[in-house]
């Protein structure tokens, strides 16, 4: 068959996928880990399970390829492709923690048109076509107004103080004090989709993301653009789908926290022991 193009027909099946996945995701909850991919990260069997499954349903339904976070795919930046994660928040899901869930977007040519976000311990679907609006379970949510950082939460990415990546611990942790002499509070959830989500949703007012991996950062870059939020990188980039980082937040405390990460300079200076420490 010809598969379908328009966005709102491919929003609807693709949240029909992943509802067909929840009572597997939580029935699931509290997997071990099966693949060790990391000093610090792994993926369970429902992982494995949930892209097998969800992949192959994308495909059959609307005949577009699918790159999953565990099994890879098709070249993102090139053409039309789902980009899934199966489970976000692995370490969170296999806790029982409720911040973990299902993330799926769809990319033409590397740009984010439609983002789904599934919570299902916390009984949460974000889907948006990325012009808009955002809706959660269904009901369309307002736009996102602006207001001020002293106003507004801030989810902040997952880190360790002795990492020396792209964006060091020791810059990550000068950014988490500085933001929060302003910010009404900080919050780590560690789920970057949940962040992202709860920032389109108007709940945080913004999200500092650290990770570059696109179907982790795609999914929720779609839901808050279409909510009417700003999202760069960390820099304050125009986000793409090879940006290093994710700075998403409503009008207004967009450019609050961006001038508080310009201030604190070059992250890769971070890595001097004396600078940063």
């Amino acid at each position: 068959m010809t598969p379908p193009r328009d966005p709102r027909e491919l929003l609807s099946i693709a949240g029909g996928v992943l509802d067909g996945v929840v009572e597997r995701f939580l029935s699931g909850v509290g997997a071990p880990s099966a693949v060790v991919k990391g000093p610090r990260d792994f993926a369970t069997e429902v992982d494995l399970e949930l892209e097998r499954r969800i992949s192959g349903e994308l495909e059959r339904l609307t005949g577009i390829p699918v790159h999953g976070e565990e099994f890879g795919g098709p070249d993102l930046a090139d053409g039309t492709v789902w980009v899934l994660d199966p489970v976000d928040g692995t370490l969170n899901y296999s806790s029982g923690l409720p911040t973990a869930g299902v993330l799926l977007a769809l990319l033409d040519r590397g740009r984010p048109v439609l983002g789904l976000t599934w919570l299902p311990m916390m009984n949460r679907r974000y889907a948006a076509s990325v012009d808009g609006p955002l809706f959660c379970n269904g009901e369309e949510l307002p736009g996102l107004r602006r207001h001020q950082l002293s106003e507004a939460m801030v989810g902040f990415g997952a880190f360790n103080v002795d990492g020396r990546g792209p964006i060091p611990g020791a810059y990550r942790v000068r950014a988490l004090a500085e933001v929060s002499r302003v910010c009404r509070r900080l919050r780590m959830h560690g789920s970057t989709g949940a962040d992202l989500a709860f920032t389109a949703a108007g709940v945080l007012g913004a999200s500092v993301v650290f990770g570059y991996h696109p179907w982790d950062n795609a999914p929720g870059v779609a839901l808050v653009r279409a909510a009417g939020g700003v999202v760069t990188d960390l820099a304050g980039q125009d986000w793409h789908i090879g940006s290093k980082s994710v700075l998403a937040a409503a009008p207004g405390v967009h450019g609050e926290v961006l001038n508080i990460l310009e201030s604190l300079g070059d992250p890769g200076g971070y890595l001097d022991p004396a600078v940063g420490r």
